[in-house]
């Protein structure tokens, strides 16, 4: 049997980078797999792997994309612009996506996984909601984009996936903010009994590969990605101090407080951003992992002993 063809995009990005390891490691639904990562600018040269080529391309720029899904079985898209302007955001997210999903329809692409992300529900708190439960409402340039995003790829016929926060080497947004956050808060916040739907980076990777190969569950679909055990604030708090990667506190300050010390020392984080990483966003995700057959390992705190080296070197050097 041939092997599963993959057009993978975000291929040098956390999670995609992520995705290429497994994809190129492993099989999916019993074949090997070849990948065409789609980069701007592909990695420097060096020895050749096995099952990989690369193909140069730019989501902001859709004439560049013309012929990057010729022969693929499938179609996973990881790339997003998850920063700066509105038309910035709208160029890569919406514009690119389209342009992406129509070349892959023209290449009579059968299966599309594409990646979104928890953020597209807005602020919260949200406790334990199943998917659309309550209607999206996203606040930032990237997730109103993400949203639109996710509704071309479902009109597609996409497996979308929306993960809370991603842990794991690589990772240069959740632990780094909470980094930052305890040390302009420098005490247990509302307690720490925030529930909070995260996954670690390989799990997410493999959930990915799996949806690639399997087949099930057929798109258009929209699923949580998150590890189905939700994780307290305070136990990831308590995880990434014993790690080393956190100070520890003795205080414990009810919300307010905690509001009042953010707004006196300034920071990059502002209040929704801690409020998303502090109080409950919690998504029932056990469906997909059911559904696939896909393990959902140990969990993320679990994890974290894998990457605690990795995240020591680039909070030193931030």
């Amino acid at each position: 049997m041939r092997p599963l063809r993959v057009l993978l995009t975000g291929a040098t990005g956390f999670v995609g980078s992520e995705v290429l390891r497994t994809a190129l490691r492993g099989r999916a639904g019993g074949r090997d797999i070849s990948v065409r990562a789609l980069a701007r600018t592909a990695p420097p040269d060096g020895p050749d792997t096995p099952g990989l080529s690369w193909v140069s391309g730019d989501l902001s720029d859709p004439s560049s994309l013309r012929g990057t899904a010729r022969e693929a079985d499938v179609l996973i898209h990881l790339a997003s612009r998850v920063s700066g302007s509105p038309e910035a955001c709208e160029a890569v997210n919406v514009h690119g996506t389209r342009a992406l999903l129509d070349e892959a329809r023209r290449a009579g692409v059968a299966r599309i996984v594409h990646l979104s992300t928890a953020a597209v529900y807005g602020p919260g708190p949200h406790r334990g909601i199943a998917v659309d439960e309550v209607s999206p409402a996203p606040v930032s340039p990237a997730s109103v984009t993400r949203l639109a995003g996710e509704r071309l790829a479902l009109e597609a016929g996409a497996v979308v996936l929306r993960p809370g926060l991603v842990l794991g080497a690589g990772d240069r947004w959740v632990v780094p903010a909470l980094s930052e956050l305890r040390s302009r808060v420098p005490a247990h916040w509302d307690g720490g009994s925030g529930l909070l739907s995260v996954v670690d980076v390989t799990d997410l990777a493999r959930l990915i590969v799996t949806l690639a190969g399997t087949g099930t569950p057929a798109g258009p679909a929209v699923h949580h990605a998150s590890h189905p055990v939700p994780v307290s604030n305070r136990d990831l708090m308590a995880a990434l101090t014993e790690g080393g990667l956190l100070d520890p506190v003795s205080a414990d300050w009810p919300w307010e407080s905690c509001l009042r010390r953010l707004r006196e020392v300034p920071g990059s984080m502002s209040e929704r951003q801690f409020s998303l990483l502090a109080r409950d966003h919690w998504y029932r995700s056990e469906e997909i992992w059911r559904i696939t057959g896909c393990p959902a390992g140990p969990g993320p705190l679990t994890r974290l002993a894998e990457s605690a080296s990795w995240y020591r070197v680039h909070l030193a050097a931030g």
